[in-house]
């Protein structure tokens, strides 16, 4: 178990933090329409430290959120459209040859968007596998490795990348070692009928609400080091456990769905990924500890990214989200 902080700095603290981040919800909730799940679990991501992978058609405001996430939190943001002809350098920097008025050449190295606090990787399954790996170090490192040397990377650094369900010609699925960067996978829905009328109605009117800051970069990194001090009880612990370690087939203790129907299942970083948000969404409840429930609330945007269906199983029409509710259903 981790070290218990005090109780009463710990409750003080949480309370503070959950101060701050209503008034950021709120302020995301003025400029973003209908998305309140959505809106959660970024923040959730936010607080945890990690990078979160939005799929959703076009329309739905994937954009927007990224740019009023930056406003409100306080970070510099920045965007790429990827397109297969981006290259590596077009994400990364790159170095050219300057002449000084000595005349002596020098490389001088220009750094590239990801040089940021949060960036939006725009439909990034539309960028080649070697462009798309461009991103795998500075997402698990934080760092960037350009011309032999090791350049780290703004703090906090987030990856906000999208991707668009439909027309997938042409498109580079995502490989496993880099969709197991991201925290979760959060599904974009349609708005509800009352959420899209106020859309409409605030959106095309002489005058549209803006975003306004309601925390700073230091700030959220401070929560972030708070959320890694929130208590974690056994049951929680054993709930995540059970949950990761029942999808992984031929390993004991897999579920039986599990071992019929996924070719491969969740690493231990799905179960870190998990303890993380669930203490996250704790926080942004009020609660100074996560609960089973808080487990299961998760399960699906942590897990649905880190496992696969088998071929006989898509042969048979199984549905991921078929396993995933009978592991949940086994935890409780």
């Amino acid at each position: 178990m981790n070290e218990v902080p005090s109780a009463d700095s710990l409750i003080g603290e949480v309370e503070s933090l959950g101060e701050r981040l209503a008034r950021a919800r709120a302020a995301v909730g003025r400029v973003i329409f209908g998305q309140e799940t959505v809106v959660e679990r970024t923040f959730i991501t936010l607080l945890s430290g990690g990078h979160l992978l939005l799929v959703g058609v076009p329309g739905l405001g994937k954009t927007k959120l990224v740019e009023t996430l930056g406003t409100v939190m306080g970070l510099d943001a920045r965007r790429v459209q990827f397109t297969p002809d981006l290259m590596p350098a077009d994400i990364l920097g790159s170095e050219v040859l300057e002449e000084g008025q000595d005349g002596r050449r020098a490389f001088r190295f220009i750094e590239g968007p990801v040089f940021t606090q949060l960036l939006m990787a725009d439909e990034i399954n539309r960028a080649s596998p070697r462009t798309q790996s461009a991103l795998l170090q500075s997402m698990q490192e934080r760092k960037v490795a350009v011309g032999g040397r090791i350049l780290p990377l703004p703090e906090p650094f987030h990856v906000l990348a999208t991707q668009n369900p439909i027309e997938q010609e042409g498109t580079y699925p995502l490989p496993e070692a880099q969709l197991d960067r991201f925290l979760l996978e959060v599904e974009m829905d349609y708005p509800d009928e009352a959420a899209e009328r106020e859309m409409l109605l605030a959106t095309t009117g002489a005058a549209e609400a803006r975003a306004e800051p309601a925390m700073t970069a230091r700030e959220l990194m401070a929560a972030q080091a708070l959320i890694r001090r929130i208590p974690v009880g056994e049951g929680v612990v054993d709930a995540i456990l059970r949950l990761v370690r029942g999808a992984r087939p031929g390993v004991e203790g897999a579920l039986a769905e599990a071992q019929a129907h996924l070719a491969w299942g969740p690493g231990p970083r799905a179960a870190q990924a998990l303890m993380l948000a669930c203490r996250a969404r704790a926080v942004l409840d009020g609660r100074l500890a996560p609960s089973v429930e808080d487990v299961l609330e998760l399960a699906e945007p942590v897990l649905r990214h880190r496992m696969a269906l088998s071929f006989a199983a898509r042969a048979d029409g199984v549905r991921l989200a078929e396993v995933i509710a009978a592991l949940k259903a086994s935890v409780g």
